[in-house]
């Protein structure tokens, strides 16, 4: 279906699913790795894309935000790359198949959790092997497309886009990098700096996730398309507000009506692929 899924966003903007950590943690999945749940607890995974399939989506991600080898390392899981990212895309099949409904699987990669040189230890070489084994891994399992998220290193996002082109030439690819709410990516670089970065990236589509709320990725989006090429795909999704902390717990202020009217918006800004990121629930 990879060629099928760009041939759909021709059509119009195509409707994303939310957050799966917040519904899991939600659900009472809280207490291990949300990775390691697609083997430990499979329903409860599954009844989050459910519940994303019933209320409009056409596209769920696979959960798998942070299965690389690095973030698995940390919780005793390194060896299971290849089965918790496969465990991942069969239980999204299996949910779509139930549904009766044309919906695209996307195989979630997040970055990994450490910086990259010369920040960090990381090099950009590991980097690239890091990601090249989980999106092989999402990719043999049959996924549809590809969303590389939450990124705030762009150096990081290009070796996670190198890999993933290197794993397939076909496959559809949508980079998302994340700002703050000074208007700049974690590692400080400008909106026209972010979008030459994004514009030279093997990729098919481009935006924005996270961050802050639905007005402020709104903003982000427009000062990025001001530097990015005549045509460029476009996608938001941002978090259901900027999250305030009461009594231990995240919460985020944006309502689902006030994330219908952004999400309106964004159609209406000719951006195609709409969804949410942290904080967001099916009602969303």
């Amino acid at each position: 279906m990879s060629d099928k899924f760009l041939t759909r966003l021709e059509q119009g903007a195509v409707l994303c699913d939310g957050a799966t950590g917040t519904m899991l943690y939600s659900r009472g999945g809280g207490d291990q790795p949300f990775e390691a749940l697609n083997l430990t607890q499979p329903a409860l995974v599954a009844d989050v894309h459910r519940a994303y399939i019933e209320a409009g989506a056409e596209v769920i991600e696979t959960n798998t935000f942070g299965a690389n080898r690095l973030k698995l390392a940390k919780v005793g899981l390194a060896k299971q790359v290849a089965d918790i990212n496969a465990a991942a895309v069969e239980l999204a099949r299996r949910v779509v198949k139930a549904s009766f409904r044309d919906v695209f699987i996307a195989g979630a990669v997040g970055p990994l959790g450490a910086y990259l040189a010369p920040l960090g230890r990381v090099q950009p070489a590991e980097a690239f092997t890091l990601f090249r084994e989980q999106v092989d891994a999402l990719v043999s399992a049959g996924v549809d497309l590809l969303i590389l998220e939450t990124f705030g290193d762009l150096s990081e996002l290009a070796q996670a886009a190198a890999a993933a082109r290197d794993v397939s030439p076909d496959v559809p690819i949508v980079a998302q990098i994340t700002f703050t709410a000074d208007g700049l990516t974690p590692m400080g670089d400008t909106p026209a700096e972010a979008a030459a970065a994004l514009a030279a990236l093997p990729v098919d589509v481009v935006g924005v996730n996270c961050s802050v709320g639905p007005a402020r990725v709104l903003q982000s989006i427009r000062a990025l398309s001001e530097h990015l090429p005549a045509g460029t795909r476009l996608s938001a999704q941002p978090n259901a507000g900027w999250p305030r902390q009461t009594g231990g717990r995240l919460l985020y202020p944006a309502s689902p009506d006030y994330f219908a009217d952004y999400a309106a918006a964004f159609a209406n800004e000719g951006i195609l692929l709409i969804g949410g990121c942290c904080g967001t629930t099916p009602d969303h």
